[in-house]
Formats: structure tokens, C-alpha cells, sequence
């Protein structure tokens, strides 16, 4: 049999990302989707290192760090490689890890989110190596298999790992699914943050028609998120929208309709912008439920989980080298925006300026997730013009 040949830059994204849909890699299975990365990277130059991460409680997760180079500047590109389980699979109308084009799309999982982007970046870095305009620079790849996951054994590790031996970069673009309606209409240039909380209020069970032998925790759970939905956090400003309290769940595990609970259960979220920080929303929350509590009685416990604080990469040399590019390739001038969920960027902030942009965000973790075959060479050319124009010296 005879050994698969080479790759030979320039590469093809199409096929890369056919290549890596194939692998189904759903958190926190690789499903040899690092495999196909080195094979693609190691032809190009690139030193592959596996880094894999355990904690109690999470899955291993197995990473992928690459570079090319060792000088500066360095520019790095971040994505994940895992995706989200397919759903209903008899819904789709080809296989999810197939890598099939129906229509002129690209159907699978990853697709959008964010395979394809992935292979994108490898393609512009792969004409860069051709014709030797790489300079004394350094272009390199943080891939994790946890962005879709507990967000645990993934980027922050890696960036952690990174930093104690001494390894940094300059700037970073994260491959997300950005484009709305288009692609290149809008660029992430931050994040909101995202702080969950479990509130849980105590009563005394009893029978309903004897409540003065019972104390029903809901009233004073309905009052406590009243005053918190109540409360205008703020009015956004010139690079957020206005920060949003929701309440996500209420339950009492009650079957009964003649039984007073004896607790009752919350679970809420709040997007927050740079007027707040997961801390001050925290403690503001708590200081309502005290004084609910002092009015009306009974007790509560509440818990909280920062997801991630609220960022921003100031409009600057690098958001305008992205928006040029993105105006050659496609014609269109690209929103700067900071609206959407989390992503891994809101941990890479903390070690370097990050932007993320990638394919349109209308199919990401839906059934048939779909990429139009055509956008993946535009991706590579806005991908390959970012990185001429940062290793011309264009951001500072």
C-alpha cells in the first residue's frame, strides 16, 4: 500500500475542513481531529506539541499547541476542535461527519463552529511558507478540546503552561463564528460577561389549608427576583449593549397541589458589560436577598459561577487591520461589536489583544450546520491578507 502523500502548500481550507469534520470529535473526544492539524502544520514548518490536561471531576482533554518561527511578532490563532453533539440525527439531511456539500454548502458539524476556521487559517498560513513572506516572525496555533466543554483542561491551561516557560504572544485572533447575515459583517472586538446563580429559599413544608403551621418560601422568592428584574443595570454604552438580568428556572420539586414547599429553587444569569464586574453583581444580588430577608423572614443560600468578565480590545491598529482585509476580500466595511456568548477569548484577554472572526453564526449548533463551499477560500484570503499586513508591520 502506498503512504499517503504530503501535503503541499498552498492547501485547499475545503478539504481541511472536510478532513476535520470527518472526526467526530464531540467534547471531550478528539477523534484523531489533532491528527489531521499536524498532519497539514508539520509539512508547513510547524512544531506540534500535544498538551493534555486533567482535573478532578472534568474529562482529559487533549490539545494542540503549533509554531512556526521563534522571532517576533507573534501571532497566534486560537479555536477548539471539539464540537457539540449532532442532536437529532435523523433530522439532519447528511451525515454530520461526513463532510458532504449539498447545494454549494458544506454540511457538517463543526462546519461553522468552528472547524472551518480552522482550516482557513491553516491555508493563509500555508502561502505565507510558500513564498517565504513569513520574515523573522511567528505565526502559531492554541487549539483545545474543551472550548464546547467545562472550559477547564482547554485554553487556560494551555495559556498558563505557555506562560511559565516563558512563551507569550503578541496578538491573537480566535476563529470564532462572528459574520451575521454575511461573511465579514461583523468582528468581535470583546465579550459581555456571564455570572450564573443558584439561589435557593427555605420555608416549612405543610398542608395547604393549615398555613399558619407552615412558612411558604415562595413569596419571598418571588419578591427577591422582583426587585432584581426591577433594576436597570445599566443603559450599555458606546462599545456594549445594556447589561440583562434572566431568570432561567424556578422549581420546587413540589407534585403536590395541597403540600406548602418546604424550599424553593432559582437559577439566574446576567450578561453584564465593563460597567460591572461578576464580583460587584454578586455581592448587589446578595445585599437583595439579605434585605428580603430581614423584611419578610427565612433563609437562602446562593451560589454564583463567573463564566467570564466583560472585555474589550480597544478599536486600534489590530481591529483595523482586520476590517481592511475583511473590505478587500468581500467589499463590505465589518461591524465592531461586542454582542454574543462567551468564548475562549474572554481567557486569552488577560495575555494578549484578542479579536475573533470567522464564518456566519446562523447554523452553529443546529441540525445541518452549513457553510457555503465558496466562503471558505474568501475566509482564507481575508485570513492570508491579516497576517501580510501584521508581518508588514501594520500594528504596532
Amino acid at each position: 500500500m502506498n503512504a499517503p502523500a504530503t501535503p503541499a502548500p498552498p492547501y485547499d481550507p475545503l478539504e481541511i475542513a472536510k478532513e476535520l469534520i470527518r472526526c467526530p470529535s464531540v467534547t471531550p473526544e478528539d477523534a484523531g481531529a489533532l491528527s489531521v492539524l499536524e498532519k497539514w502544520l508539520k509539512p508547513l514548518g510547524f512544531t506540534c506539541e500535544r498538551m493534555r490536561f486533567s482535573a478532578e471531576g472534568t474529562p482529559d482533554v487533549d490539545n494542540l499547541y503549533a509554531r512556526l518561527g521563534t522571532g517576533s511578532p507573534h501571532f497566534c490563532f486560537a479555536g477548539h476542535t471539539d464540537v457539540v453533539p449532532v442532536g437529532d440525527a435523523e433530522a439532519w439531511t447528511a451525515d454530520p461527519f461526513a463532510g458532504d456539500i449539498r447545494d454549494g454548502m458544506l454540511v457538517g458539524r463543526g462546519a461553522a463552529d468552528m472547524k472551518g476556521s480552522i482550516a482557513s487559517f491553516v491555508a493563509a498560513a500555508s502561502r505565507l511558507v510558500q513564498d517565504g513572506k513569513l520574515a523573522d516572525g511567528s505565526i502559531s496555533l492554541l487549539i483545545t478540546g474543551d472550548e464546547e466543554g467545562p472550559s477547564v483542561n482547554g485554553t487556560v491551561k494551555m495559556l498558563q503552561a505557555l506562560k511559565a516557560r516563558g512563551e507569550t504572544f503578541d496578538h491573537c485572533l480566535v476563529g470564532e463564528p462572528t459574520s451575521a447575515d454575511r461573511l465579514g459583517d461583523m468582528v468581535k472586538i470583546g465579550r459581555r460577561g456571564s455570572i450564573n446563580g443558584w439561589l435557593t429559599v427555605y420555608g416549612t413544608q405543610g398542608h395547604v389549608a393549615y398555613p399558619h403551621q407552615a412558612d411558604n418560601p415562595i413569596p419571598r422568592l418571588i419578591e427577591m427576583l422582583r426587585r432584581l428584574n426591577a433594576r436597570e443595570l445599566d443603559k450599555g454604552n458606546d462599545h456594549f449593549q445594556p447589561s440583562n438580568f434572566e431568570v432561567t428556572t424556578i422549581d420546587t420539586g413540589n407534585t403536590a397541589t395541597n403540600v406548602i414547599p418546604g424550599a424553593v429553587r432559582a437559577v439566574m444569569n446576567i450578561r453584564f458589560n465593563d460597567e460591572h464586574t461578576g464580583a460587584s453583581l454578586d455581592q448587589w444580588m446578595r445585599s437583595v436577598f439579605d434585605q428580603v430577608s430581614q423584611e419578610m423572614g427565612g433563609r437562602y443560600t446562593f451560589e454564583t459561577k463567573i463564566s467570564g468578565e466583560a472585555f474589550i480590545t480597544e478599536p486600534g491598529d489590530f481591529s483595523a487591520l482586520i476590517a481592511d482585509a475583511i473590505e478587500k476580500v468581500t467589499g463590505i466595511t465589518p461591524e465592531l461589536s461586542t454582542t454574543g456568548g462567551t468564548s475562549d477569548a474572554r481567557f486569552i484577554r488577560a495575555y494578549a489583544p484578542v479579536v475573533e472572526f470567522g464564518f456566519r453564526n446562523a447554523t452553529m449548533h443546529k441540525v445541518d450546520e452549513q457553510v457555503p463551499a465558496d466562503d471558505f477560500g474568501k475566509l482564507a484570503d481575508i485570513y492570508e491578507a491579516i497576517l501580510r499586513g501584521y508581518f508588514a508591520g501594520r500594528v504596532s
